[in-house]
């Protein structure tokens, strides 16, 4: 009971500081060389360690393994750098809280995962906060192209896919072997995609703020990506759904920290907003013999 609550914190706090990461690193290089970038580092971290593992995923599961690779990894990478060229890194964090009610409904209409009434109603209430942050966000962010909210929202979308296909057709492969073959997977479209970026040009290398950009990126590959994929599978499969998309609440508050730390703006009744927020996560996580 208590090791899912730790494993939500530190997802917390690892995943509330993706954003400002993503942020810095776009200062240098453009959202699809940063989103490839990411996603080779990432792999590369990864293969150091946990090739040999890929022998025990089976056959049949690699056709889930590479679907959630996709779903889960490849698209998002690139949706959410592209959010952030226009968007503060706030705000996106705070559109990122979609998971949880698009877990529910895809889990329910698709995946025939049913949650309880309680449960159902913490998504709800988080979903109000959420939406509040998001109002008073674009409030104070006027100049923003608010258009370029789409690209997180269809990455919500993927992630709550991705959760409901671990739940259900990769429950019992191991976290790491579910990593190490997602990124496997998807590491050769993502050479592709740095290459067509024109990532390997003078004109990328000379830019003076590239070798900080890729730093910023390899901390995001290593932390905000290998790390927080461990951690985030393994919580899925010690927790219900709805309770490991919860995790997506309290992304914001460390997102929010970073943003005004880098000069973003924040609004007393957002930090009301997010103490909806956490009264959502609290519901979720509450059972109840009752299905809805």
């Amino acid at each position: 009971m208590y090791l899912k609550w730790l494993y939500l914190m530190a997802l917390t706090f690892v995943w509330g500081s993706m954003f400002i990461l993503i942020k810095k690193g776009l200062i240098g290089m453009g959202p699809y060389q940063l989103g490839a970038l990411r996603i080779v580092f990432t792999t590369l971290f990864l293969a150091g360690f946990s090739y040999q593992t890929l022998k025990h995923i089976h056959k049949a599961q690699w056709k889930w393994i590479l679907i959630s690779g996709f779903i889960g990894a490849f698209f998002p990478s690139f949706l959410l750098a592209l959010a952030e060229t226009e968007v503060d890194s706030s705000v996106v964090s705070m559109l990122n809280s979609l998971v949880p009610l698009n877990t529910v409904l895809l889990g329910f209409a698709v995946f025939g995962i049913a949650s309880t009434k309680r449960q159902v109603a913490g998504i709800i209430i988080g979903f109000i906060g959420t939406s509040l942050l998001i109002f008073k966000g674009a409030t104070l962010h006027s100049n923003q192209n608010y258009f370029y909210i789409l690209y997180v929202i269809i990455s919500t979308l993927m992630y709550a896919a991705n959760v409901n296909i671990i739940k259900r057709f990769l429950q019992d492969v191991k976290p790491l072997y579910i990593v190490t073959g997602n990124y496997l997977s998807i590491f050769l479209p993502a050479l592709a995609v740095l290459f067509w970026s024109e990532f390997f040009t003078q004109t990328t290398f000379g830019d003076p703020n590239f070798e900080m950009a890729v730093f910023y990126v390899g901390i995001l590959a290593l932390f905000g990506t290998a790390l927080l994929k461990l951690l985030y599978y393994k919580l899925v499969q010690i927790s219900t759904p709805a309770f490991s998309s919860s995790v997506t609440y309290l992304i914001p508050l460390v997102a929010i920290i970073w943003g005004v730390l880098d000069g973003e703006s924040f609004s007393a009744i957002q930090g009301v907003a997010a103490s909806v927020i956490l009264v959502g996560v609290f519901l979720s996580n509450k059972t109840n013999i009752k299905k809805v």
